[in-house]
């Protein structure tokens, strides 16, 4: 068990059905394919994609196999400390333009943005352990919840952000309404150059309240996501292999990982979708 990499049951499940006839063989053959490439998938998003490749299944029947395997998602509730980026204020506060109204059927109507902090671990030159931090700065599309943008850096920094603010604001320059882009008060949101920048190009800006995380949540959301499936129970050696980690992961989250309010797409799928409603339309 220890050289196949596979859960007891799985294990066990793997010598026996050689031996004895399995109804749901075809069934769990198709989940252990899924699961390869999708670990972090639970029963509800496995469900659809079986019902994609074709197979006529339930949830329940779903969660039933997946037991039988031992294949069930196993969550880390590891909670890292919350950056935080106030520092009072140091410029411009704009008003809370989104209100929480965070639903949009435009494309790059609404944009929303945040820094997280992550840690991996080093060894100095005398031999001791070391802590290294990394920021992402993300900017999320609220149409379909895909990041159209982010920078990667070792320590916030003005220059970092203003290159994710305008590869957003470029990737966002088709969208045939006034723009939003929202964020909370953090000190790099208030600096004149980024208000400057969101106003020469026509651009509202949004902040959350002080203090008010649910002003926020599908990037708070996005920010859980993305550290329970590929940063919970993992160690991190370098700022490189954890700056990679998080790029492969994001361009997963962007292209393959499916979600429930997209009609079990993935946020490029759906913004696919509407494109191609739009022009045959």
């Amino acid at each position: 068990m220890r050289v196949t990499g596979f859960p007891k049951a799985t294990y066990h499940y793997i010598r026996k059905q050689s031996k004895r006839p399995d109804k749901d063989k075809v069934y769990k053959d198709a989940l252990l394919k899924l699961r390869e490439k999708n670990k972090d998938y639970g029963y509800k998003r496995l469900t659809p994609e079986l019902k994609k490749l074709g197979y006529h299944i339930n949830r329940k029947k779903v969660l039933r196999l997946m037991r039988e395997l031992g294949i069930l998602v196993t969550a880390f509730s590891h909670k890292s400390r919350k950056y935080k980026s106030y520092k009072g204020t140091v410029g411009k506060v704009a008003s809370n333009r989104l209100k929480r109204r965070f639903n949009t059927s435009v494309p790059h109507q609404k944009i929303t943005t945040d820094t997280t902090e992550f840690k991996y671990y080093y060894m100095d030159q005398l031999g001791n352990t070391q802590t290294g931090r990394l920021y992402l700065d993300p900017y999320m599309d609220l149409f379909n919840s895909e990041i159209i943008s982010f920078q990667i850096t070792k320590r916030p920094n003005g220059e970092s952000m203003m290159e994710a603010l305008k590869a957003a604001i470029e990737r966002t320059n088709d969208c045939i309404f006034r723009r939003t882009f929202h964020s909370d008060q953090g000190w790099a949101y208030q600096m004149k150059r980024y208000s400057k920048t969101l106003k020469d190009n026509d651009i509202f800006q949004s902040m959350s309240r002080k203090g008010n995380c649910y002003d926020n949540s599908p990037m708070e959301n996005f920010f859980s996501i993305l550290k329970q499936e590929m940063y919970y129970g993992q160690t991190y050696h370098s700022f490189e292999e954890l700056a990679e980690s998080i790029t492969t992961y994001i361009n997963y989250y962007n292209e393959e990982r499916i979600k429930e309010k997209l009609g079990w797409l993935s946020p490029v799928q759906y913004r696919s979708q509407y494109t191609n409603s739009i022009v045959f339309s």
